[in-house]
């Protein structure tokens, strides 16, 4: 006599979303072919005050998902996946953005890290969907850096994007949700990260579960976008040593040199090589600015 197996877990899938009714469209295109259980996941996208709610977009989605649209006034893509995580019904909260899109087998990999670690946060791989503009390269290597930087130790995983993670929504809640005082997105994630670890819960990353990033970026918003991380970092290492926690300090010498030298050791062209270097290089510049900036502000 064999016993019934037990149904997948629950999910909620919660997309912040901010005037971008496209990337939304082929967002929810992706959360519709996922490969798991259709009464095994819920997706609730939060309009984080749009000047044109995407209302029609995410209704045309009715008959392939069970999707929920709420809104708030704007305050930033924190506030909106605490928004989405108060309304979620699933065992587990992963999260996305609005300009990702996660590939069919999404869940089924976080769910199967999920069943033997059910009390970790769980960390996908990220991928740029637009390997053509390398602004847009530039910005999800450095993201590949820190990653293989600060998670080298599978012991002491320590960072993840907000764009692929998943968690217990009773430990989400129980560290605070992510600091709604972080207006932009930039250094919410981090701050989460670094809180979760404060309580003594572990992060395990899980390159399975993949998600593309199609972040169209100019030079302008490229170098707005790092200047805006710096900002952010400012407010975490305040907000950590508000926490009492010991003072983070720079990075060593080495740390920035790797960085430079990642582009080469990721097997890339000469031209696209120098290139990428250049903008990793003037991504920290902005970064400096940026963190200076806000500190003098503060």
């Amino acid at each position: 006599m064999t016993g019934c197996a037990s149904p997948p877990p629950r999910f909620s899938i919660i997309v912040p979303t901010y005037g971008r009714p496209k990337q939304l469209a082929i967002c929810l295109q992706a959360l519709a072919r996922l490969a798991y259980p259709r009464d095994r996941f819920e997706v609730i996208v939060v309009d984080d005050g749009s000047q044109s709610p995407p209302e029609e977009v995410v209704s045309a989605f009715h008959g392939q998902l069970d999707v929920t649209l709420l809104d708030q006034p704007h305050a930033g893509p924190a506030a909106a996946r605490n928004t989405g995580a108060a309304r979620a019904k699933g065992e587990f909260l992963a999260f996305t953005d609005d300009d990702c899109a996660p590939t069919p087998d999404w869940l089924s990999a976080l769910a199967a890290r999920f069943a033997a670690m059910p009390e970790c946060m769980i960390g996908g791989r990220t991928l740029n969907a637009l390997p053509e503009n390398p602004y847009s390269a530039a910005s999800q290597l450095l993201v590949d850096y820190l990653y293989a930087y600060y998670n080298a130790n599978p012991e002491r995983v320590g960072f993840f994007t907000s764009n692929n993670l998943a968690l217990p929504r009773r430990l989400f809640w129980a560290i605070g949700g992510f600091d709604s005082t972080f207006p932009r997105a930039a250094a919410e994630d981090r701050e989460f990260c670094d809180r979760w670890r404060y309580h003594g819960y572990r992060m395990i990353y899980a390159p399975e579960a993949v998600v593309y990033h199609a972040h169209a970026l100019t030079f302008r918003t490229f170098w707005r976008q790092h200047v805006n991380y710096g900002r952010g970092a400012c407010c975490f290492h305040r907000l950590r040593a508000q926490r009492g926690c010991d003072r983070i300090k720079l990075e060593p010498l080495s740390f920035y040199v790797q960085l430079l030298r990642y582009p080469s050791a990721r097997g890339q062209c000469l031209r696209r090589r120098l290139r990428l270097t250049a903008l990793l290089g003037i991504s920290q510049l902005a970064n400096a600015v940026g963190f200076f900036w806000e500190s003098r502000r503060q």
